[in-house]
């Protein structure tokens, strides 16, 4: 009997076919719609879920499985994953940490650059006939604060200091033992120690609204902010707030709380550079992160260790 995978996901069908040669059926559901229809109608056979963080699983629709064994969330975080409900049965999850982090990297680098650099409105200027010229900061040499020092962090690091000549720090949960970067103990000291600040630490109860008005206050009128993370990180109130007022200099933002919804407030706003959560999309990193779930449900299907096991409750 073949192990059934039901998709949530939309971004990586090009690579779905890895799963199928190793003979995994696959249901996809990429809408909320097409997601009920399918549990409704294969609940009784599905025994893997292959997610992302925002689309998550929650406690209800597990219930819904009987035969769930194991959940891959694609992409290192996954914050509405019931991981209780999980645990309580005994379900397996799996991420994909670290699969994306060269494009992610790349990603807030490109926002990093365009936002200060004022890329965005200089070539709309140029498109309708001017020649606006404006005086806009350097990267080289700069202050960088990293919040999270994961695997994203790194590579955003690395790409920061050999590439621009910055000074690094970050704020993880602990020290890194394994990087010469400063560890600052707190968001605020991060934050004043910081010309330009990227978030890069997973989303959950943990780290929301870690980047408060008291970090955007620190930062300061002429800091700028990159969020390719969870935009559950940042209080969008308190950065909208800054924005306006002139307290923060400008902000980059690839993730929002109700995607793909994003407020009409920020779309106003002349000192911000949006884009639309893609930050972890590449041929590159799509492949390697269905191979990394592959490799995780081949390991778990043979009674071994999964490669990428997330940490359950209890």
């Amino acid at each position: 009997m073949s192990n059934v995978v039901l998709v949530l996901v939309e971004t990586v069908n090009d690579y779905l076919p890895i799963l199928q040669k190793h003979g995994f059926e696959l249901i996809l559901a990429p809408t909320e719609a097409l997601r009920a229809e399918a549990i409704a109608t294969h609940g009784e056979r599905i025994n893997v879920v292959l997610t992302r963080g925002p689309l998550g699983l929650f406690a209800d629709e597990m219930a819904a499985l009987p035969k769930l064994e194991i959940i891959c969330v694609l992409g290192a975080g996954y914050e509405k994953v019931d991981l209780h409900a999980a645990a309580q049965r005994g379900i397996v999850v799996t991420n994909g940490a670290g699969a994306n982090a060269s494009p992610v990297a790349d990603h807030a680098m490109a926002l990093l650059l365009s936002l200060v650099r004022d890329i965005p409105r200089a070539d709309a200027s140029v498109r309708r006939g001017e020649w606006r010229k404006l005086t806009r900061p350097s990267l080289g040499g700069k202050r960088l604060g990293i919040l999270g020092m994961g695997a994203v962090g790194l590579a955003i690091a690395q790409r920061a200091a050999l590439g621009f000549g910055m000074t690094v720090s970050y704020h993880n949960r602990r020290p890194r033992t394994d990087v010469d970067y400063r560890y600052c103990a707190t968001v605020t000291e991060l934050a004043l120690a910081s010309d330009f600040l990227i978030v890069a630490t997973p989303g959950g109860a943990g780290t929301h609204a870690l980047i408060d008005r008291q970090a955007l206050e620190a930062l300061g009128p002429q800091g700028f902010l990159v969020n390719i993370a969870r935009a559950s990180v940042v209080a969008t109130d308190d950065l909208v707030d800054a924005l306006q007022q002139g307290r923060l200099a400008g902000a980059a933002l690839d993730v929002f709380d109700d995607e793909p919804n994003v407020p009409d407030v920020l779309k106003g706003l002349a000192n911000v550079v949006l884009t639309p959560h893609v930050a972890g999309l590449s041929p590159e990193a799509s492949e390697a992160t269905v191979t990394l779930m592959v490799e995780n449900l081949l390991a778990y299907f043979s009674g071994k260790p999964v490669l990428t096991p997330v940490a359950l409750p209890g």
